[in-house]
């Protein structure tokens, strides 16, 4: 027998009923199994009969693995004659015993759809008006001239944007930190590049001038990171940047330009252009978060639960491979564990709405992914990996990612559809025109490779998720 009954929205409970025949199947494949992590005196491991594996572990307690063993066959054939399709792996509700047999209750979690999407045409989404001026420009330049500087030792007191060459020894619990310690060190006064306080000490010392200030170690030194040191400093020479003149002589010797015109007019066009993208990046992005404001949908708490795990997974992932603890990260970050769950919550029902949403739009525009833009995506991941692309290809096959990263380039699809059907206009309201630029396709996520065993949903996500805070990658 089995029964489906609505458990709220999209939430079914199942009853599966195992009679004494599935049990009395149950109870060998049990016998089998637990016979071989128990010493019998007298049996092979995995050869002692059922009656003496049962009196070995009890009655009650062999019963209860013999149903252990028989519902997942019965809970599977059940789910596909019911013709459901579970969002996340079936929770047991209640199992009662039922004649010889028992009848077990599971509730079964359904991936949520819209019943329909309103109309997202002409809607107007905030953005900031993309624009270059000849300060943009300028300052582009002089990034160009301080990409050419000569460095000059000079006789004075150090200031920002200065170098000094420095000796630097770090102690830790009174001793010598060799990690945070170095000699000859050429380092940019205001760079902000090092050690908390450095500036501060090194700012207005000249050559011979000997100093000490006390600072924290980053969380980039893992176990020592957030630890209080004491650092001392010799500065050996100050250094002063010369800059060169912007003249046509040094544009066309440091760029492929004749004339200075010639280089600010193609810098402005050039910085228009990746303005414009990152314009239309904005617009699908905000278009989307507008979007699921508005969407009136209720999550079930077990899908929530599964996203939740799926976000701290990768996030502890991004942790250790900064060799940071969590405990430490909550510690330097100040957050307690209960605000962390809180924002952990708030971020998992945001992919999940987010992913829903995108999904459908897909579907109601008729959207999909051809061979075409999933092997672009693949050579471009690729690429950036510095990967052979047949390797990269062999891993996301073995990882099972190809579905992952189809499913990224759609929902992105259906992101820029309503960017499409959007109006930007900027804070005053006034729309905002965007200029046709040929985007090379892009995906979502910059995990789709890397993070294949997220658990819990059935549909993989694409969302970021959580950051550890000022220890970005």
């Amino acid at each position: 027998m089995t029964e489906v009954k609505d458990a709220g929205p999209f939430e079914r409970i199942l009853t599966v009923a195992l009679d004494a025949e599935a049990i009395a199947a149950g109870k060998k494949s049990a016998a089998t199994r637990l016979s071989k992590d128990a010493k019998i005196k007298g049996f092979r491991p995995g050869k002692a009969p059922l009656k003496v594996v049962e009196s070995m572990v009890g009655a009650e307690t062999f019963r209860k693995e013999a149903i252990d063993d028989a519902l997942p066959k019965a809970l599977a054939a059940a789910i596909v004659a019911a013709n459901l399709s579970p969002a996340v792996y079936p929770r047991l509700e209640d199992m009662r015993d039922a004649g010889d047999g028992v009848e077990v209750d599971v509730r079964i979690t359904l991936w949520p759809t819209l019943d329909r999407l309103p109309d997202f045409t002409g809607r107007r989404v905030t953005i900031e008006r993309p624009e270059v001026t000849e300060a943009d420009v300028d300052a582009q330049i002089e990034r160009m001239r301080d990409q050419f500087a000569d460095l000059e030792d000079v006789s004075r007191e150090a200031f920002d944007g200065d170098f000094v060459l420095v000796d630097m020894k770090t102690v830790l619990d009174g001793a010598e930190f060799a990690a945070g310690s170095a000699n000859d060190m050429l380092y940019e006064v205001g760079s902000n590049a090092l050690l908390q306080g450095m500036d501060e000490a090194l700012r207005g010392s000249g050559a011979g001038a000997i100093g000490r200030f006390e600072s924290v170690l980053p969380v980039a030194f893992g176990e020592q990171g957030g630890q209080k040191v004491t650092v001392n400093t010799l500065v050996k020479q100050v250094k002063a940047k010369r800059l060169p003149e912007v003249t046509d002589e040094w544009v066309a010797e440091a760029s492929e330009f004749d004339t200075v015109a010639e280089m600010r007019a193609e810098l402005a066009r050039q910085m228009l252009e990746i303005r414009v993208r990152m314009a239309r990046g904005r617009l699908a992005d905000q278009a989307v978060a507008d979007a699921v404001v508005d969407l009136d949908l209720a999550l079930p708490d077990a899908l929530i639960d599964a996203e939740m795990d799926s976000v701290f997974h990768r996030f502890a992932h991004r942790l250790e491979s900064q060799g940071i603890p969590f405990d430490q990260y909550l510690s330097l970050t100040g957050q307690d564990q209960a605000a962390f769950v809180s924002d952990l919550r708030s971020q998992a029902e945001l992919n999940l709405r987010t992913r829903i949403l995108l999904e459908a739009v897909a579907e109601s525009e008729g959207i999909e992914v051809t061979s075409e833009e999933l092997e672009q995506t693949i050579t471009a991941l690729a690429a950036a990996a510095r990967t052979p692309l047949e390797e990269y290809r062999k891993a996301l096959s073995e990882g099972a990612q190809e579905e992952t990263l189809s499913g990224d380039i759609l929902r992105r699809k259906a992101a820029d559809r309503l960017a499409e059907l959007a109006i930007p206009v900027d804070e005053d309201g006034n729309v905002i025109e965007l200029p046709e630029i040929e985007v090379p396709v892009s995906v979502a996520s910059d995990e789709a490779a890397e993070d294949g065993d997220e658990a819990g949903t059935a549909p993989e996500d694409d969302e970021q998720g959580l950051e550890p805070a000022e220890v970005q990658e």
